[in-house]
């Protein structure tokens, strides 16, 4: 499969728990409500794997006790046509043991299958095709894309995972002579930065040099995603204090 803007490599399984320093296992990842008998309306996130470190971030920066974040393998950006069926699995799965289910994904190719999914559930999802898009924001991805159609997209957990996803996902370490054929249609690489870490920005930059690509970097940090996560506050009666997560916070790999 030739990469595009739009459609990343394949991505490795969710992490069973997500720590500072801590790489993907195969479990999906689940942090629950962290006090007991909490009256607030509870709120299950379903989302992607490839953005779990960034879900939890935010469900404890803004001490959401009544939200509980589950991530779906990110594998499953290899086979997008898998999306729909997984989350609605999921959503079904959960049998109203949340007052209110909210889908931390974009469309990720699936072609609108993921949103047929959701009208009959109810549910809302993240706004945008992808997540370099809710990243960025709509517009401004949008702007990229014009200026240079050729662009190749790292957000931070891809570029933590580039030789996982790219160079073993595509077989470029067994083929190397491949890697012109996958990449002709590229200018440039753009890292999508969520966070400050000069270890992501070196790891991206060692990419771009790696593919031949000239290097770009726009520091979106959590742009409509860390919107959505905090508006679950406000809807859902939590106090949003944005800081330091409780010393009580809890993860826990899902069965």
């Amino acid at each position: 499969m030739v990469p595009r803007p739009d459609v990343q490599p394949p991505a490795a399984d969710a992490p069973a728990s997500i720590g500072p320093g801590q790489s993907g296992a195969t479990a999906p990842a689940t942090v629950g409500p962290r006090q007991s008998g909490a009256t607030a309306p509870t709120t299950l996130v379903i989302g992607c794997g490839a953005l779990a470190r960034e879900l939890l971030d935010a469900v404890r920066a803004n001490r959401l006790d009544a939200v509980e974040v589950r991530c779906l393998p990110a594998s499953l950006h290899n086979r997008p046509e898998r999306i729909a069926g997984a989350v609605d699995a999921a959503i079904r799965a959960d049998a109203g043991r949340h007052d209110r289910i909210f889908v931390a994904y974009g469309d990720c190719g699936t072609g609108g299958a993921l949103d047929r999914v959701l009208a009959t559930h109810g549910v809302e999802r993240l706004p945008g095709a992808h997540c370099y898009a809710f990243y960025a924001g709509e517009d401004a991805f949008a702007e990229l894309a014009a200026e240079e159609p050729g662009t190749f997209y790292l957000t931070d957990f891809l570029a933590r995972s580039f030789d996982a996803l790219v160079i073993r996902g595509l077989g470029l370490d067994r083929h190397p002579e491949l890697l012109p054929a996958y990449f002709a249609g590229y200018r440039r690489l753009v890292l999508l930065s969520q966070s400050d870490d000069p270890d992501v920005l070196a790891r991206a930059r060692a990419a771009a040099d790696r593919l031949g690509l000239a290097f770009e970097h726009r520091h979106t940090g959590y742009g409509e995603l860390g919107t959505a996560i905090a508006a679950l506050g406000r809807d859902g009666g939590d106090t949003l204090a944005a800081g330091v997560p409780p010393a009580s916070a809890r993860l826990q790999g899902a069965a």
